[in-house]
């Protein structure tokens, strides 16, 4: 089960910085090849490398949008 994240400014700073953190950390991985299968409660369960970027694209957007506001 994938999670939607179309409702990036409804997290909380805190949930918006783990899920940043979380996305660095698995890029890493697939980097590194060693990637491990998630369970499907995890946040980017089912995600490549490529739609991990993307989302941290959007995540990095959302970050700086709440600065300036």
């Amino acid at each position: 089960m994938k999670t939607d994240y179309s409702k990036l400014p409804d997290l909380s700073d805190k949930k918006l910085r783990t899920l940043r953190n979380n996305i660095n950390n698995r890029l890493v991985s697939f980097e590194k090849g060693d990637e491990k299968h998630l369970p499907p409660s995890h946040m980017l369960y089912g995600m490549d490398a490529k739609e991990c970027k993307e989302l941290l694209t959007k995540v990095y957007a959302e970050m700086k949008n709440r600065k300036f506001e």
